[in-house]
């Protein structure tokens, strides 16, 4: 019997499970035991590569307390593993040692280490054998007991690299350094792979122990039915009553979404209901609507996309508001007759609401509290990381580490220390670290998750599995991912600000009025999206100019060709010359004409790839739906996608297409198909973009102020802020009496909030809110010494922040009239007299105050001055031009002063760093950049200063002006008196 580790016994072992059977194979064996310590991350993975490559796969958990082995459990079928699964969890979700004598399992074999003291075998129970072992044994208690011995060797390392690579992943496990690593810290040397030939004859003397061994091995037969789906697989009692309510539902929704349904929207409805019981994905439908009827009892904000988002029958159930009909969204990206999986819902939730709803899934009792987890993933160890790690553990010192890290090896410092740690950060690249958890994946399973995974219970609370969304869709468990976005906070507090400020409710899901707005496509013309979900950025700013979006399908596009993988491969550019000039619609093949005369031959959304894949290159969809997914990099290395690949180019060669053409049609695919939203992901952030930019559009104020309070979005709060002011806003520092924690608005003034002030503690906001809210406004700053207790450098912090300034004394004077009420006291004391007390007043001198001590009082506390910027410039604007002006002298080298709001720095095609940057300018309108690589080093950003004075050539591209600069000074400032 083989015991083997792989790199899953975290921080210990080095192998990955695919590369452990290669080399078992290698060296002779035909199955083994994977037994990582205290962990099943690798089971899953061992089993799936052992079924491919005729091995014979055994499930095992190494169980320890620390590095000293208790025990090992090896699953005789899935109750087995389910059991030792149930015993590990339950000792890892309560932090209990394991126990010297295992429980009593039923379908599992116990291997004790031949150290143990124990005398008494259950008949699942045996002594392991090492080979380090066989010396002791003549002379053991067990020498005349063979029958309850196995052979047991460790296979942990494959030489002594594997060795030197788990002794370092050990002293960063322990944080030591290697010097000073505990033998009992690790692992043996002799734990090595070594031949079946080998074994036999180290085993010579005692043979039954290997016959015994493999014995045991062959007992052991845990069947995972791989591509079988495991989800819960009924809402109701049975599949029968799941698809009646299905369709009640639906019939129900098509009177609310269609209420004057045409043929084709019942022809839709039909084919998706019927593929959808078919293929016994009805359960997976009504969980999700389940979660969203849930969600809307609640009144929660939500967005639901994905390619479930293409699906007439989501529309219908409310779990998204895309109608595929209308759009035209590809049916086949989200289902058809070969689809082993189901399709994808990804449910966004505000921030506030997201950990509500997720607590209703664990705590529904329909579900099964063993059958719901969170999905994990795995931390590994990367780039910089694992050469900090592994400079720590050598024992340079931190300087010479950052070096390390930035710069690759110092000058003068070649020596073996640094090879080593070039070479073994190389073999460790990628390793497993620890788990995490999935951004929002979330499990229902019909039998529960113990069968198929251990689980840890991380600071959350719930279930985590051990393995992540590679391996839960290879044994069949398919993910409800539950997320979270701010975006949705906005929408809904603006909602609630609008309601208070100004007595308007607004219908926030009322988006086909939205899309029709004329205000609302005028805004979008000119890209007036400040704080605006997923279209505020620079980048797409730039975009939705030169492609004149003004329609809900023009933003749909935008939304996907803004991805990285569109615009990295020069297609987005292409997009935008073909949507402007109809002579460079050129189209590939004709064919390709057919299938994306919407995109003007551009593969824009995931179902081209799908729709090229299968009408140009002939492969079936679930092989197209392969290709789409392998280009993620997530399944690149399966050989299914090897096979898919080679078929791509086999089917072309067999249709006749020329090479070339072959090979083009592959690049646009590979080159962003793993980066591109299917359409209806698309449609879906558009959707929400539309709730926002409604809200920006008429009710400008209240939208900032939830999105400051929603801490902002692209940009810091600081433009916002900014943008408020744009709006007709009168934005006021922090009152003592208006201001709560959050920004508040009354009417149009805006004043700013209490969580905006750095450095001014939790407690002391509550105090003071607390105070106010039962015994009403203060009236000066000695009537709130006498009534919240606070520390004297938190009241230093109020007074600078502007907020008792209704008192009409200045900061200095309040300042020092701290002192005239507690002396030398660090905290002021709570009086309860009837009366306030007066005290005592001094005439003071006169305290000079300059002119812009508030702004740097602001700029230190706040991040940013509440008045212009371009006020605290030491002499004046040395240009008055505006952003507005320029194109009024496109082609011409100007000057223009600027504030910085933010940079994106990139590379050329070369490699050489550049940059884009995005200023204001003195009346408050955006400034675009570009800084090529020779421009960029001899005049590089020197922070989010007030005043640059930009100087470059005006440029303009289809609509869209910009600088590219030539020069970049930096305009002297103000500094505090």
């Amino acid at each position: 019997m083989v015991i083997s580790h792989s790199y899953f016994s975290l921080k210990y072992g080095t192998l990955n499970p695919e590369l452990l059977i290669r080399e078992l194979q290698l060296r002779g064996h035909s199955g083994a035991a994977l037994t990582d310590i205290n962990n099943t991350s690798g089971i899953l993975d061992f089993f799936r590569k052992s079924g491919e490559l005729g091995f014979h796969a055994v499930a095992g958990i190494d169980f320890r307390n620390g590095m000293q082995q208790q025990y090992v459990g090896l699953a005789l079928n899935e109750e087995g593993f389910r059991e030792l699964n149930d015993h590990l969890s339950f000792h890892l979700k309560h932090h209990l040692p394991f126990e010297e004598n295992a429980p009593e399992f039923h379908h599992a074999f116990i291997i004790y280490p031949f150290t143990i003291h124990k005398k008494v075998l259950r008949d699942n129970e045996f002594i392991g054998v090492k080979p380090t072992n066989l010396t002791r044994l003549p002379f053991s208690f067990w020498k005349n007991k063979t029958a309850k011995l196995i052979a047991a060797p460790v296979f942990t390392f494959i030489n002594k690299a594997g060795f030197n690579s788990h002794r370092l992943l050990r002293a960063i496990d322990r944080n030591v350094l290697l010097s000073k690593l505990s033998a009992d810290e690790q692992g043996q040397e002799t734990d090595m792979l070594v031949s079946m030939d080998q074994l036999t004859n180290i085993y010579k003397d005692y043979p039954q122990l290997l016959i015994q061994s493999q014995h045991l091995l062959q007992k052991c037969n845990v069947d995972f039915e791989f591509g079988v789906n495991k989800n819960k697989k009924t809402y109701t009692a049975s599949m029968q009553e799941d698809h009646e309510l299905l369709i009640q539902l639906c019939e129900e929704g098509l009177l609310y979404r269609y209420p004057n349904a045409s043929a084709e929207i019942h022809e839709r409805y039909q084919k998706e209901i019927d593929l959808i019981s078919d293929l016994g994905y009805a359960s997976y439908f009504l969980l999700n609507w389940d979660i969203i009827r849930y969600a809307r009892s609640k009144n929660y904000f939500y967005v639901g996309r994905g390619s479930g988002a293409n699906s007439i029958v989501a529309y219908l159930l409310n779990i998204t508001d895309v109608d595929p009909v209308d759009l035209d969204l590809y049916f086949e990206r989200f289902i058809n007759p070969y689809r082993t999986s189901p399709p994808d819902f990804d449910i966004d939730f505000s921030w506030r609401d997201r950990d509500d709803v997720i607590e209703y899934i664990f705590n529904r009792s329909g579900f099964g509290n063993e059958n719901v987890s969170l999905l994990a993933t795995y931390s590994t160890l990367k780039d910089n990381s694992v050469t900090r790690e592994l400079g720590k553990v050598f024992g340079l010192p931190k300087e010479e580490i950052d070096a390390l890290t930035d710069d690759g090896i110092p000058e003068g410092k070649q020596d073996h220390i640094y090879n080593l740690i070039y070479k073994y950060a190389k073999i460790l690249y990628s390793v497993p670290s620890h788990l995490s958890i999935h951004a929002g994946g979330i499990l229902i399973s019909e039998k529960p998750m113990h069968y198929y995974t251990a689980t840890v219970i991380p600071p959350k609370g719930f279930p985590l599995t051990q393995f992540s969304m590679l391996e839960a869709e290879d044994v069949g468990l398919f993910k409800f991912d539950i997320l979270s976005q701010r975006g949705l906070g906005k929408i809904k507090d603006c909602v609630d600000i609008v309601k208070y400020n100004q007595h308007i409710d607004i219908d926030a899901h009322d988006v086909k009025r939205f899309k029709e707005d004329e205000k609302v496509r005028d805004n979008l013309r000119v890209a007036d999206l400040m704080g605006c979900f997923y279209v505020e950025s620079p980048a797409m700013r730039m975009l939705l100019t030169k492609l004149r979006a003004s329609t809900y399908l023009d933003l749909v596009a935008a939304s996907s060709i803004i991805r990285p993988g569109v615009a990295q491969s020069g297609m987005m550019k292409e997009y935008i010359l073909r949507f402007h000039d109809k002579s460079r619609r050129e189209y590939i093949h004709p064919l390709m004409q057919e299938l994306m005369k919407e995109t003007y031959g551009v593969m824009v959304y995931q179902e081209d790839v799908i729709k090229v894949a299968h009408h140009f290159a002939g492969l079936t969809l679930s092989e197209a739906d392969m290709l789409r997914r392998g280009m993620s990099g997530k399944y690149r290395a399966r050989a299914e996608f090897t096979k898919v690949e080679k078929k791509f180019f086999d089917n072309c060669k067999a249709k006749g297409y020329p090479d070339e053409t072959t090979k083009e049609v592959w690049r646009q695919i590979e080159s962003f198909a793993g980066y591109a939203f299917s359409k209806g992901h698309s449609a879906s952030y558009a959707v929400e973009s539309y709730q926002c930019m409604f809200l920006k559009t008429y009710y400008p104020l209240e939208f900032m102020v939830s999105v400051i309070n929603n801490d902002g979005g692209f940009y810091s709060k600081e433009f916002y802020v900014h943008e408020a002011r744009m709006c007709g806003a009168a934005i006021h520092a922090p009152d003592i009496n208006k201001s709560d924690f959050l920004t508040k608005i009354y009417g149009k003034d805006i004043y700013i909030g209490w969580h905006m002030v750095g450095e001014l503690e939790h407690n002391t906001i509550d105090a003071l809110l607390e105070e106010r809210e039962r015994h009403g406004e203060f009236t000066s700053l000695e009537n709130f010494m006498s009534r919240v207790e606070i520390a004297v450098e938190q009241l230093r912090i109020l007074i600078r922040s502007a907020a008792f300034r209704f008192t009409g004394r200045t900061k200095k004077q309040l300042l020092w009239d701290i002192h005239m009420v507690v002396g030398s006291e660090k905290k002021t004391e709570v009086h309860h007299d009837l009366f306030e007390v007066p005290h005592t007043k001094y005439e003071l001198p006169d305290l000079f105050s300059g002119e812009y001590d508030d702004a740097f009082d602001e700029i230190e506390l706040l991040g940013f001055p509440l008045r212009s910027p371009f006020d605290l410039l030491k002499e004046p604007m040395p240009s008055l031009l505006t952003a507005d002006e320029l194109k009024n002298h496109l082609g011409e080298i100007v000057s223009i002063v600027g504030y910085m709001v933010t940079r994106k720095p990139t590379r050329t095609k070369r490699g050489e760093e550049m940059s884009f940057g995005t200023f204001i300018d003195y009346k408050g309108k955006f400034i675009d950049t570009t800084h090529f690589p020779q421009v960029l080093k001899q005049y590089p950003f020197r922070g989010r200063r007030v005043g640059y004075l930009i100087t470059g050539k005006v440029v303009e591209e289809f609509g869209f002006y910009s600088l590219d600069v030539t020069k970049m000074e930096l305009l002297e400032t103000r500094t505090k008196i």
